[in-house]
C-alpha cells in the first residue's frame, strides 16, 4: 500500500524544518563563496539539470501509475512554471526571469510547501520530487540573491504581475476545454489551503491576486538593495 500523505504531520514538519534549515545555510554561507566563475556555472547547470531530470522522471511515474492525463499533467500550476522558468534562470543568468522566481517563485512555492497538494508520503517518489523541486525554486531565488547580487525591484513585481495575469486567462481556457484546475481556476483544492481564507468561487481569485501583490511587496521590502 502506497504511504498517504498528512499535512501537518511529522513527515510534513519534518520537510518544513529541511526547508528552513536550507535557508539558513544559505543565508550564512552568502559572503564565504569564492568558486570561480566557470565552477559556478557548472554547478548551476548541474542543479538545473537535476531539476529537469527530476521533473521528467515525474512524468514518466505518472505515465507508469496511468495517473497522467490532459487535466492535471499539464505544467501549468504556479509551481510548475516557476520550475520552468527556475531551470531558464540557472541556464541564462536573465534578470527578468529572475523577478518572475524570486516573487511567484518564492511566493507560491512556499505555500506549496505550507499546504501541500499531494497524496503520497515518505518514501514515495511523488514525495522526495515534490519536495526537492518546491525547495529547489526557493534555493535558486536566495542563491541569485545572495551569492550573485541580483536584487528584486518593485518594477519586478509589476512584471510578475503582467505575467501572471496574461498567463490566467491562457490556463483557464485550458483549464474549460481539458476539464482541468490548473492553479485552482475553478475551484479550491480539496485538502485545505490558504485559499480556503479568501472566499467563495469566483471572488478567492481576486482576493488571491491582493494577496499575491501584498506577498511580493513583503518579498520586496525584505530583499530590496539598501
Amino acid at each position: 500500500m502506497e504511504p498517504s500523505f498528512e499535512m501537518f504531520s511529522m513527515t510534513h514538519f519534518s520537510s518544513i524544518l529541511v526547508l528552513v534549515c536550507l535557508i539558513f545555510l544559505l543565508y550564512l554561507t552568502r559572503k564565504k563563496w569564492s568558486i570561480k566563475m566557470e565552477k559556478m556555472l557548472l554547478i548551476e547547470r548541474l542543479f538545473a539539470l537535476s531539476l529537469l531530470l527530476m521533473e521528467v522522471l515525474y512524468h514518466v511515474w505518472l505515465f507508469q501509475a496511468d495517473r497522467w492525463n490532459w487535466s492535471n499533467s499539464l505544467p501549468l500550476e504556479l509551481c510548475s512554471i516557476s520550475l520552468v522558468m527556475t531551470i531558464f534562470l540557472l541556464c541564462t543568468g536573465n534578470k527578468h526571469v529572475y523577478d518572475f522566481v524570486f516573487y511567484a517563485g518564492i511566493g507560491g512555492a512556499l505555500q506549496a510547501v505550507a499546504t501541500p497538494v499531494l497524496d503520497l508520503s515518505f518514501p514515495h517518489f511523488r514525495y522526495f520530487h515534490f519536495f526537492y523541486t518546491h525547495f529547489g525554486i526557493i534555493a535558486t531565488a536566495l542563491y541569485f540573491t545572495w551569492m550573485k547580487g541580483y536584487r528584486p525591484t518593485f518594477k519586478g513585481i509589476i512584471k510578475t504581475m503582467v505575467a501572471l495575469n496574461v498567463l490566467l486567462p491562457i490556463i483557464y481556457g485550458v483549464n474549460t476545454f481539458f476539464q482541468g484546475n490548473y492553479m485552482f481556476l475553478r475551484s479550491k483544492p480539496t485538502n485545505g489551503s490558504l485559499l480556503d481564507f479568501l472566499g467563495p468561487y469566483p471572488w478567492y481569485i481576486l482576493s488571491l491576486e491582493i494577496v499575491a501583490f501584498f506577498i511580493f511587496v513583503c518579498l520586496w521590502l525584505l530583499f530590496r538593495k539598501r
